[in-house]
Parts: structure tokens; sequence; C-alpha cells
């Protein structure tokens, strides 16, 4: 099996409780879901639908209650280096060097002093802080924390990437820097990535496909696919078809709303979209 064949998620009708005793509450409902090798899915919804929820049951954090969560056909049972997982807050180590965080997963590999710092290296070059090896994250800026976080995930060559809203603690401006940086790797990594956000702009920008949830008990409510070519400029936000998904998204994260359907909405924007209600 090829680098680029690796990586395929199953989920099947997946439960998920959460909570004790009277407490306990369903956190997913009836989630089937098949993500190819390669793919870039983002999952879309409210606070408190599920999303994270859903990112730890793959993740091998949360024991599901019913249904399976499988990769390339082995069922989760517990973490494993074939997922690494990027939280919106970095998880660095302060008093270590940016050379020996991004290296730290192959030292407890059992992975030569040598191999390990070449490999960082790689890594570093590829998320573009080469010049900043030695310097500890305390001294690095928000972003470029959380590009040493996503090297260190990517040492490790994982088979599925799980990004719980990376980018949320960031500035617009550097948050954009960040979207575009995280396609660049993608585009020459080829894993699967799964991309937890609330943002609808960000998913639109990033995934080839959007899972939309309802609130909670977390369910899947509508799959866009997204057409929009690679690779992609921050201009792609101003064109009508995005601009159009955009709205079709709002209005299936409103209950309130009536939606269209997108076999209904031109696909170079030119649907009438007075016909999406917005309550205000």
């Amino acid at each position: 099996m090829s680098t680029e064949q690796y990586g395929k998620v199953d989920i099947r009708q997946l439960q998920l409780q959460l909570g004790e005793g009277k407490q306990r509450f369903d956190a997913l409902q009836d989630i089937s879901l098949t993500i190819a090798p390669g793919e870039f899915v983002c999952v879309l919804g409210p606070s408190g639908c599920g999303k994270s929820t859903l990112l730890g049951a793959l993740a091998g954090h949360l024991p599901v209650s019913e249904g399976s969560v499988q990769v390339d056909g082995i069922p989760v049972k517990g973490p494993h280096l074939d997922r690494g997982l990027v939280f919106q807050h970095h998880t660095l180590f302060p008093w270590k060097r940016v050379l020996d965080n991004v290296a730290f997963g192959l030292k407890m590999q059992g992975i030569s002093r040598r191999e390990r710092y070449a490999r960082a290296h790689e890594m570093l070059q590829l998320v573009g802080l080469a010049d900043f090896a030695q310097s500890y994250p305390a001294h690095l800026s928000g972003g470029m924390q959380q590009r040493v976080e996503i090297a260190r995930v990517l040492i490790n060559h994982p088979r599925v990437m799980l990004m719980d809203e990376p980018f949320g603690a960031l500035d617009a401006q550097t948050r954009l820097k960040m979207q575009e940086l995280l396609l660049e790797v993608w585009a020459r990594i080829h894993t699967t990535i799964m991309f937890i956000t609330h943002d609808i702009d960000e998913a639109l920008f990033l995934a080839d496909r959007i899972i939309v949830m309802s609130p909670r008990p977390g369910r899947i409510i509508e799959e866009l696919r997204l057409e929009f070519p690679r690779p992609r400029s921050p201009t792609l936000v101003t064109s009508p078809a995005f601009t159009e998904l955009k709205r079709h998204c709002l209005a299936l994260l409103h209950p309130e709303t009536r939606v269209v359907p997108l076999s209904r909405l031109s696909p170079l924007g030119a649907a009438n979209l007075t016909e999406i209600q917005f309550a205000i």
C-alpha cells in the first residue's frame, strides 16, 4: 500500500455518551462517515454540538458507546502515532527549545539524536521556522507556536491529522496566513485531515468536504463537497460561489431559517438568495 492510500477513516453508526449517572447525556447520535485517504474534511457546527467529541473518539481518547471507528480497517482502541492531534492551544514544552520540542516524539521512539534532529530540521523547514530551531516557545508569536505544534505532529508521519480549532485563538490576519500555510503543507504530505471549526469562512477556504453537524446530540445534517480549485488564494472568499455557500451554511446552522437545497443553487453563485430567510 503506498503512502497516498493510508488514512482512510470509517465511522459507522457512532453513538457516544458523556457524563456519569444522572448527568449522563448523548453527545453524538448515529454518526456515519467515510473519509478518503488524503482528503481534507472540515467538521462545522455550533458550540457544544459534539465536534470535539467526534475528534476525541477518532483520536482514541473517548470510548464509543455504540458503533465503530476505524482507520485503514483497524478499530480505534486508543491513541496512536498514526493519528496526530493538534489543539487550539499549543502543548509545547516551555523549557525545551523548538528543535527539541519537534524531535521529542522521535526521542520517545528511541531514534538516534542525529536522525531525530535531521528530521526535526526538515519539519521546521517545511513550516517556515528553520531559523528558530534554537528558540524557546515563549519567544515565538502565537502563529509560530502553532507552526511548531504542527511540525511536532507531522514528524511522526501520521496517517490522519486531527485538528481541533487550531487557529481559533489567533488574530484574523495570522489565522489566514496559518490557513494558507496548512494548505501548502498538506499539498506536500497528502495526509488525511479532519479539521474542527465553527468558522464558516475557514471551513469553506480549507476543505474538500464540509460535514455540518446539528446542535447536541450531534448528528450530521448535511455534507457539502467543495469544487473550488486548488491551490486556493484569499481572493476566494470574495467570489459569488463562496458567498452563496456561506449563506447556505449559515442557514443550516440556524434552525429558525429556511434552507435552500444546494440543488437549487447556481454553481456560479447566481441563485436567488432572497429565498434564504435569516432571523436577525
